[in-house]
Formats: C-alpha cells, structure tokens, sequence
C-alpha cells in the first residue's frame, strides 16, 4: 500500500480535496493510506510552541528544529523519501511523480512561517520540493497536489489506465484539445477530422496540436522537446543548439535563478 504521512501544524485540514473524486475512493478503497501528524504535538511546552525568533534577527518566526525533528523521528520508521514543501526546492515534474507512485510513499513535512531551521533539513534528510515558482502561507496545499498527482498513477486508481499516456507531459508535450458533444455549440463545430472515424487522420491531429500547443504555451518543454528528436546524418535541429547552450525550464534541472536578497528569498513553509 502506498502510504502518505504529512506533518502539520493545521491536520484539520486534511484530508480536504483527497478525500474526493479518484483519491477519496481509492483511499476508502485502502489502495493508499494517510496519516496526518500534528507537529504541536511534539512540543514540550504548555503553549506547545513549535517556533522561536530567527537567529540573526529579521520578520517573522522559524519552525524549531528540536520539535519538527521528534516529529519526524516519531513518524519515519522506514526508507520513504522525506519531502519538504519548500519554494526553493527542486520543481516536481511528471517524470519525480510517477517514480515516487511507485514507491511505498512518501513523508512530507509542510512548513509555515518564514522558514524551517536549516539543521533539520540536513539532519534528518529532507528532499526540498517545489510545485511551482511562487509562495504560499504554508506546503499543506502543496503536499496535497504532490500525494493527488501520486496517487491518480497507482493501479486500479484512474479508470482508463491507457489515458495516462496521452495526457500532458506524458511525451514531454502538452495534451490535445479535447471535444464532446453537441456536435455544434454556440456556433462552433467539432473539428470534422474528429468525426471522421479515420484513426490515422485523428492520431496525427492530436498529434500535431500537441505540438503546437507546447509551441505556443511551454517554448522551455518544446526545445526539450525537440532536442530529445533525432535528425538525419548527424545534424541538429536550432531547438537542440539552443538546449545545448544552457536553455532549460522548470521542468526536470531549472536554470540557476538570479540569487535574491535575503529579504526577498522565499523560505520552506511559504511565508516572507
């Protein structure tokens, strides 16, 4: 079974979206489980304070390392990857989801303040992920996206087990437009190459759309993906020229992002 464990300071939260829809049945189902631990609960003060002022000086408050570190140590009795919800971590792509759904599963601890103390990050082994380069109040939201995406890739979760692979990022592109009926609506037809029932004809739409939604939209998962296509004789394509040369996204290795200053610098937790 796939297990998730989430260390919070809010565990009322959860299981919120994951107790719907794929997730909620296939955790009612017992193909995944969740444990939800209340970090508060690992304090040893009758305020159960779980934060102190951050060394040096500055706005805001940092999570203790003493605290968040019982917490950890009390829940992580096996080898799953310990995943802290951070802005400055390595951004979570597809290819970081599928190989953790075919795990045991995850820890993810979800910070608050302006930050986790830096020596329980490195003490206990915590892996920085992002979900996206912008900041929240704190990683429960995030964790909830990384254990959804996880969890929809588990056997017996999606109901059509092929549509995984014409999904977005399933081939490095995005996915095709999608239509149902009315054949006519507001005006607007179904492309006829839809209802042709000529499946060549379909797959190479599909095909093309794809490439020219990422074209337009995701031009860093285009020269990816372009790179990746092999060309006659040895020769190379602008798009893969333009990968050597550095160009990359947020996808897989980022690009080294201009340094912020410490005011600016978004820390685990989400908060500034």
């Amino acid at each position: 079974m796939w297990r998730a464990s989430v260390l919070t300071i809010f565990p009322d939260i959860f299981p919120g979206p994951l107790g719907a829809s794929l997730a909620g049945k296939a955790l009612a189902a017992g193909a995944w489980s969740l444990d939800v631990v209340d970090i508060r609960a690992f304090a040893t003060d009758k305020h159960r304070t779980v934060d102190d002022t951050p060394a040096g000086g500055g706005p805001g408050m940092v999570m203790k390392p003493d605290v968040l570190g019982r917490a950890i140590d009390a829940t992580a009795a096996d080898d799953r990857p310990r995943l802290l919800l951070s802005p400055r971590g390595t951004p979570l792509t597809q290819a970081r989801v599928e190989a953790l759904a075919v795990g045991a599963g995850a820890l993810l601890v979800c910070g608050r303040f302006e930050g986790v103390d830096e020596r329980v990050i490195a003490g206990r082994g915590l892996e920085e992920v992002s979900i996206g380069d912008y900041v929240l109040s704190g990683g429960e939201l995030a964790a909830m996206v990384l254990i959804d995406a996880c969890v929809r890739l588990l056997p017996g979760v999606m109901g059509d087990e092929a549509s995984r692979t014409e999904e977005s990022f399933s081939e490095g592109l995005l996915e095709y437009p999608q239509y149902t009926r009315p054949q006519v609506w507001e005006g607007r037809p179904i492309p006829e190459v839809l209802t042709s029932g000529d499946h060549g004809r379909i797959a190479a739409w599909r095909r093309e759309e794809a490439e020219r939604l990422t074209e337009e939209r995701r031009p860093d998962l285009w020269i990816r993906h372009r790179s990746a296509q092999p060309l006659p004789n040895g020769e190379r394509s602008q798009a893969q020229r333009a990968g050597e040369g550095g160009r990359n996204s947020g996808v897989g290795s980022p690009s080294p992002a201009p340094q912020a200053s410490p005011s600016d610098r978004p820390l685990p937790g989400g908060e500034r």
